[in-house]
């Protein structure tokens, strides 16, 4: 009996380690958490940590990694060697032009989108690429891949250009990634899974709407969808005064947004960055809780700016995920009206009414949050410490871009762009200079578009006209003398390029030359005159 029992033991034993070892087997490798990637990453072979996460592999991660943790051990492994050896780049030869020095800065944007088309995609088994089914614009340099609210702008300019079909197609890639994926990532890689970016995919539609008015009712679905996704967690009972996913409660179904990433590891294109920020954190909470902080900031488009910090010129203080977006919950807030109206067309009228209804309650909490009467601006809230931010930045002007503000708050906001904001080359993105790329002294199409159309909304025409003449002269500056479009432009020294951030100003470029594009048009059409160098 005795024997019997130890026998039973043993088999138990057995089963159990069994067990583990089968579900061990059966857990999801993840090749952004192996010793060869967080190596490769490390080390520093690529100056820049995007390159490496876009290479595509020549078999399995997983066997490539396995591969790695036999050969390194050998004396005379080379890391380098191993990286070419077992992984290739199909996308940067694609991305090289020269630009044609007898075309005007107009005529070069027109030129670019064939330069900057991508797709249909092939799908690949290995590669971190999302295939998208239709052609779609890049936005150029180190960016190979469509990025979410990039498009919007670059699409405002396809469309200015006659580029109706190339447009569309963008728009129903964004659905397709909703319709697959329940929402559109930052951008079509593996590795920006976790996260979206600004929701324009609605705005998107009504600039389709334009021109033909069934538009809305075609892709209704999948702006509910995607309200859907950044409206998630509420099922999950959060108690008033408290966060979840996207969602910060206010009161009984009363909710704004924030901007969020379900990951608390380092961004793997930009891990060594991530990994040494938090080098001197003590606690791996700690950590993890700034690396969540550094996704949302990347979630918002803002990567990085003086607007997340909670402690003065101290990147390692930024807590996005603490923060009410002004911005965020303006474009929330036309997602509601756009689902109103498409309903209202449909004739289902309780659906109208409830859209209706989530879009004033929203109105009257953001101008109860983020209206400062003070300094005359929209602020962000700290939902943790209860206060504004205290950070006057040009995501303030996205109430008026809207149609959000009062007269008299439009006219105080007004008085401060152009007092504050308003450089020689445009508008700035803060008041602050901290050295990161969404700040001071750089200034950013898709900032100059939003505050010009809000101006424009209020009646404020001539100002409207100063920013845009600004903005494309600085343009033309630095194409003049550089034949290129840039991601980002020094608004304050003209005489200088764009800098800070994690890379190097980039060309191209996409929002830019949509921008460029847009004003330029907006400007003839009010009868204004249009440098053309």
């Amino acid at each position: 009996m005795t024997n019997l029992k130890y026998f039973s033991f043993f088999v138990l034993v057995f089963l159990i380690l069994s067990g583990c070892r089968e579900e061990r087997k059966t857990e999801p490798f993840n090749y952004y958490e192996s010793e060869l990637f967080k190596d490769v990453q490390l080390t520093g072979i690529f100056e820049d940590s995007k390159t490496f996460v876009d290479l595509e592999p020549n078999s399995s991660y997983e066997a490539i990694n396995e591969a790695y943790e036999k050969e390194n051990l050998n004396e005379d492994f080379d890391l380098m060697t191993f990286v070419e050896e077992n992984f290739n780049d199909k996308t940067t030869a694609s991305l090289s032009f020269e630009t044609d020095t007898t075309k005007n800065m107009y005529e070069h944007i027109s030129s670019m989108w064939a330069k900057l088309k991508r797709g249909p995609d092939v799908k690949s088994p290995y590669s971190s690429r999302l295939a998208l089914p239709k052609p779609y614009i890049v936005p150029g340099g180190r960016f190979k891949e469509i990025y979410y609210w990039d498009s919007y702008f670059t699409m405002e300019g396809l469309l200015v250009d006659g580029e109706e079909v190339l447009a569309q197609n963008m728009v129903d890639n964004f659905a397709y990634l909703i319709d697959t994926l329940g929402f559109i990532p930052n951008g079509t890689r593996n590795y920006y899974l976790s996260r979206s970016q600004p929701p324009f995919f609605s705005l998107m539609v009504h600039s389709l709407s334009r021109k033909d008015s069934t538009i809305l009712l075609r892709y209704l679905p999948m702006i509910q969808k995607e309200y859907d996704f950044w409206m998630g967690g509420q099922e999950e009972s959060i108690k008033t005064n408290s966060s979840n996913r996207h969602l910060y409660k206010i009161d009984k179904e009363v909710y704004l947004n924030r901007y969020w990433d379900s990951g608390n590891s380092p961004r793997p294109e930009s891990y060594k960055e991530d990994y040494h920020l938090a080098g001197d954190l003590k606690t791996q909470e700690s950590k993890e809780e700034l690396y969540l902080n550094l996704r949302a900031g990347a979630a918002s488009g803002w990567d990085f700016s003086s607007r997340w910090y909670t402690e003065e010129d101290s990147f390692e203080s930024t807590k996005t995920a603490d923060i009410l977006a002004v911005d965020l919950n303006a474009l929330l807030y036309f997602m509601e009206q756009q689902l109103a109206k498409g309903y209202r067309q449909q004739g289902l009228v309780d659906q109208s009414n409830e859209y209706k209804s989530k879009a004033s309650s929203r109105k009257d909490i953001m101008m109860e949050l983020f209206w400062d009467e003070e300094a005359g601006f929209f602020q962000d809230y700290n939902f943790v410490k209860q206060e504004k931010t205290n950070q006057i930045t040009l995501a303030g002007a996205f109430p008026l871009f809207f149609g959000m503000a009062n007269e008299q708050q439009a006219a105080k906001v007004k008085e401060v762009l152009m007092r504050d904001f308003l450089k020689d080359g445009g508008l700035l993105t803060t008041l602050k200079n901290t050295g990161q790329q969404w700040d001071a002294p750089n200034g950013w199409a898709p900032l100059q578009w939003i505050t010009v159309h809000g101006l424009l909304n209020y009646g404020y025409k001539e100002e409207a006209i100063e920013i845009m003449k600004r903005w494309l002269a600085s343009n033309e500056r630095v194409y003049s003398n550089t034949g290129k479009m840039m991601e980002k432009y020094n608004v304050e020294d003209i005489s200088l390029l764009s800098g800070g951030g994690e890379y190097e100003t980039q060309d191209g470029f996409g929002w830019t030359n949509g921008v460029a594009l847009g004003f330029k048009t907006l400007l003839e059409e009010m009868g204004e005159d249009v440098i053309k160098k």
